[in-house]
Order: structure tokens, then C-alpha cells, then sequence
């Protein structure tokens, strides 16, 4: 235990240069990008899981042993966390043992040992924020990678990662009793507005066969969240003229598909990677929903230059649903 702590605190000295220069950095800057390698026959598989972090309770093990499983039968190549990645209330430092207890010690699956691209949820931001995203965390798991938005480019895919906390006005305004780490945003306003100016330019200039995007909120959810208002006004515009395909999210605690009525879009919510909630589903605004699943469970996506295929698990790793789209076809849908 000793010598455990002591590895901790080295790898927290070792990253304190990194952090700062981190901090240095103004909130207004081209989006950091990492480049992921396709197999050699130019396709690409990954999975995607939300809402996970509670230390292997509430079915989070069985979840993560079906993943494995998925993992090992598609040679995956990577894992998109899609946020709340710590509960109830995130990590309260870089050496939280919660990091290890729902991450490392999880998801120990030989598949599972690629890279894991993450972004934050509201429920990290109520811990310490900055943990997450500090280079200490990737000495103790070098899978961990989170960030407040980047970009993963990887040749015919280019991911792009957001920040989508942020634009909630209601967790500024009404925070129902909880704290918020808001020290990397000082003004809510100017920081969105940068964020959206940098994923447009991005989008605009992107050549990639496939264009996903990637928060933490829905932009169109039939669950107890429901529709990000937010995100409806400010980012949505945004996707629909920048040809994106796919939205992918957490936040709410399902598996939903839900098609976008005015574009090609296909709104993918994967946040069911722990606890779930049973028949919280609204009566109104089922528009265009293709699949609604209330359990636990996680999603894939295999891509090659013509076609991708989507793909929802229960907690047993059980199909639920399936949806194949030639690029061709989904382009001319709408």
C-alpha cells in the first residue's frame, strides 16, 4: 500500500510541469488532435459506453465483461466514454482511488486494453474537473484520455469530442445544492462561443468519409433528460450544415436511436454503462425514434469508407438493435 502511494505521488509530481503548461493554454485555441490507425483493411471498430462510474455496482462489472466480449469478437480498436464517468460526484483529486476502483479494476478485458477517448458529464464536474483531464491520471492507466474537447482523426472517421456541460444554463443558475468545478471556464458566455467557432472550423474543414460527434448531453433523448435545449439552438445548426452522421451521447441512463427530421443525422445516446432507469421514458416528442431500450447496455460502431453498422447490447450482451447505412444512402436519406 506504501509503495502504491508512493508511485501515486510520484506520477502526480512528474505531471505537475505538464498540468501547468496545460493551464497556460488559452481556452480559445485550435482543437488538440490525436491521430488513431485504421486495421489494414481500412476499417475501424470501437465501442461506446456512458454513465459507468460506481466501483462495478449496479450491473457496471456484468457490463464491462460484455463489453470484453464485444471487444474481442469485433478487434476493436479504441473506447468512447461519453461522460459521467465518476459518481456520484466525480473525482476529488488525481489520486481518488475511485479512478482504479471504477476504471482500471473494471474493465480488464484483454479488447479493453486500447485507448479510451472521454469526455467530461455533469457529474464530473461536480468533483474535481481538472483531475480528469490531468496527464498524472494516464501515468496510473495509460488508456485514460480525457480532455474538454478534442478531435480523433482516424483517416476515414474524424471524431470530434465536446464539452457540452458547459452550455446548460440551468447548472449556473440552479445547481440544486451542488458544487461545480468551473475554474478552466470563467465566462460561460465567451467560452461556448469559442468552443462552437473552433468545432465549425474544424467540421468546415474536415475531409473525412465520416464526421461523428461526441458529448455528453442529448441533443434528442424521449428519456428523463429529454432535448438540450442548448444544444438544439446553438450546436445543431452547426452539425446539419457540416454534413455530420452521427451525435453519440450519455446523460441519459438508455440506449436510444433517434433520427434527426431535417438531416442524415442519427442521434445515438449510449449512457446505460451502470445504473439505469426503468421506465422513465416521456410520452411526448417520439419522433423519429427508431430504438428505446431502458436497461443496461453499451453500443459499437464498425466503419469502413462505404458503410457503417451500429449496434446496441443489453448487460448480458444480447443484441437489441441493429442499423447498417451505405455512406451513399445515408447522405441522400434526407
Amino acid at each position: 500500500m506504501g509503495g502504491d502511494l508512493c508511485n501515486r505521488a510520484m506520477a502526480l509530481v512528474g505531471g505537475v510541469v505538464v498540468v501547468l503548461a496545460l493551464a497556460l493554454v488559452s481556452v480559445h485555441a485550435e482543437l488538440q488532435r490525436f491521430e488513431q490507425p485504421v486495421k489494414p483493411d481500412g476499417s475501424l471498430s470501437f465501442l461506446v459506453v456512458g454513465d459507468w462510474g460506481r466501483r462495478g455496482d449496479y450491473n457496471q462489472s456484468q457490463v464491462a465483461l460484455q463489453m470484453g466480449r464485444i471487444g474481442e469478437k469485433l478487434d476493436i480498436d479504441f473506447v468512447v466514454s461519453t461522460g459521467d464517468n465518476f459518481y456520484d460526484n466525480g473525482l476529488t483529486g488525481e489520486l481518488d482511488p475511485a479512478f482504479e476502483e471504477s476504471f482500471t479494476n473494471i474493465y480488464t478485458a484483454k479488447s479493453l486494453q486500447k485507448q479510451w477517448y472521454s469526455v467530461l458529464g455533469n457529474h464530473d464536474y461536480r468533483g474535481d474537473a481538472e483531475a480528469q483531464l490531468s496527464p498524472v491520471l494516464r501515468r496510473i492507466d495509460w488508456r485514460w484520455l480525457c480532455l474538454r474537447s478534442f478531435i480523433v482523426n482516424a483517416e476515414l472517421v474524424e471524431i470530434f469530442f465536446l464539452d457540452t456541460t458547459p452550455f446548460v444554463k440551468s447548472y449556473f443558475t440552479d445547481s440544486e445544492g451542488h458544487n461545480y468545478d468551473w475554474r478552466g471556464i470563467k465566462s460561460r458566455r465567451t467560452y461556448i462561443a469559442n468552443l462552437l467557432k473552433d468545432v465549425e472550423s474544424a467540421l468546415k474543414a474536415s475531409t473525412a468519409k465520416w464526421k461523428i460527434v461526441v458529448g455528453h448531453h442529448a441533443i434528442r433523448s424521449i428519456s428523463h433528460h429529454g432535448d438540450t435545449k442548448e444544444l438544439i439552438q446553438y450546436l445543431l445548426p452547426i452539425l446539419r450544415a457540416n454534413n455530420v452522421d452521427f451525435y453519440m451521447n450519455g446523460h441519459d441512463h438508455c440506449l436510444q436511436r433517434i433520427s434527426d427530421a431535417e438531416s442524415p443525422i442519427q442521434f445515438l445516446t449510449s449512457g446505460a454503462g451502470s445504473k439505469a432507469w426503468r421506465g422513465d421514458i416521456k410520452e411526448t416528442n417520439r419522433g423519429n425514434v427508431s430504438f428505446f431500450y431502458d436497461g443496461q447496455g453499451f453500443m459499437s460502431a464498425r466503419l469502413t469508407q462505404s458503410d457503417a453498422e451500429i449496434v446496441f447490447y443489453d448487460v448480458f450482451g444480447k443484441v437489441l438493435h441493429t442499423w447498417n447505412a451505405s455512406r451513399q444512402q445515408h447522405h441522400s436519406a434526407i
